[in-house]
């Protein structure tokens, strides 16, 4: 099996990742496989099925507008 190495990454991404794997009770290696695996499996067709199915599911809810509370917390 190949292996791989990825340099630089952020310790805040790399606590995330150790928290992810303790909650479902798996190495930090583990846990960076199986995102692996996945990611590496879903075509841009079931990610699109996918995003359909959320805004059908979001399209009777009602949305506010977040324009005015962004520039609110950005400029006070």
């Amino acid at each position: 099996m190949a292996q791989i190495l990825i340099r630089n990454l952020d310790e805040a991404t790399i606590e995330r990742l150790k928290l992810r794997a303790a909650q479902n009770g798996r190495s930090l290696q583990a846990e960076v496989k199986i995102i692996l695996d996945q990611a590496a499996y879903v075509d841009s067709q079931t990610a699109r099925l996918a995003v359909a199915r959320i805004r059908e599911k979001l399209k009777a809810r009602p949305a506010s507008d977040s324009t005015d509370l962004l520039r609110e917390e950005r400029y006070g």
